[in-house]
C-alpha cells in the first residue's frame, strides 16, 4: 500500500471512531475526485450540490463500511453515482460535462497513475472533451483516471465487467487523443470561454501527446 493510501485508510478508520479531525482529512483527500466524476453525470452547475449529497450519505453510512483506501474510494464513487442518477431521473437528462478541473490538480501521489493522468488531462483543457464522449466511455475515463480506481473497482461502480470498463477506458481515451489532434482546443473555447488555452503549434501538439501517452500508461494498468 502507498504511503498516500496508508494514510487515507488510517483517516477512514479513526473517522469511523468520531473523529471529526479525520473525517476532515478523508473529505480533502477524496471530494475533489468525487467532484469531477459527479461533474460526467450531472454537469457543473449542479455538481456541488449532487456531491454534498453523496458526503451526507457518506457521513451517515461511514460506521458500516468495511476496507482500505481503495475499497473506500470506490465506495464512495458508488454512492455519488447513485445520487447523480437519481438527480438525473428527476431532470430526464445528461447535462455535459463541465467546470475547470484545476480543482483536481495536486491531489494525487506523484508516482501513481492517476497524478500522471491528470498532468495528461489538464494538458489542453483535456477534460472538457470528455463531454463529448458516450456516457459509459466518459464514465470510465473518469472512474479510472480522476477518480483512480483500478478496473474491478471501477466495474463495482458501473455494475459492469472488468474487461467491460477497460474496453471502454481505452476507446475514450482514444477518442480523446482524436480529438485534441484534431482540434478539440478550439471547440473547448467555444464551450467555455472562461477557460481558453492556446492548441495550435507545440501546444496541441503537447495537449495529443498527453493523452496518447495516458492510454498507455492507462491500458498497462488495466
Amino acid at each position: 500500500m502507498q504511503g498516500d493510501d496508508a494514510e487515507l485508510t488510517a483517516a477512514v478508520r479513526a473517522a469511523q471512531g468520531g473523529d471529526e479531525t479525520a473525517f476532515r482529512t478523508v473529505y480533502r483527500t477524496v471530494h475533489p475526485r468525487l467532484l469531477g466524476y459527479v461533474r460526467t453525470l450531472v454537469g457543473e452547475a449542479e455538481a456541488e450540490d449532487v456531491a454534498s449529497e453523496a458526503w451526507l450519505q457518506i457521513a451517515r453510512d461511514l460506521e458500516r463500511f468495511t476496507g482500505d483506501a481503495d475499497r473506500f474510494r470506490g465506495w464512495a464513487a458508488r454512492i455519488a453515482r447513485n445520487r447523480a442518477l437519481d438527480h438525473i431521473r428527476m431532470r430526464g437528462r445528461r447535462p455535459a460535462i463541465g467546470g475547470d478541473e484545476s480543482e483536481l490538480a495536486g491531489h494525487a501521489a506523484d508516482a501513481d497513475t492517476a497524478g500522471e493522468a491528470l498532468e495528461a488531462l489538464g494538458t489542453g483543457q483535456t477534460l472538457a472533451l470528455i463531454a463529448q464522449l458516450p456516457q459509459d466511455q466518459a464514465e470510465a475515463v473518469v472512474l479510472r483516471v480522476v477518480v483512480g480506481l483500478d478496473a474491478k473497482s471501477a466495474a463495482g461502480v458501473l455494475g459492469k465487467r472488468p474487461g467491460a470498463v477497460r474496453t471502454a477506458a481505452h476507446r475514450g481515451l482514444r477518442r480523446l487523443a482524436e480529438l485534441v489532434t484534431a482540434g478539440g482546443g478550439r471547440q473547448i473555447a467555444d464551450a467555455a470561454p472562461g477557460q481558453r488555452q492556446s492548441h495550435t503549434g507545440a501546444g496541441g501538439a503537447n495537449a495529443s501527446a498527453g493523452v496518447t501517452q495516458l492510454r498507455a500508461r492507462t491500458q498497462k494498468d488495466m
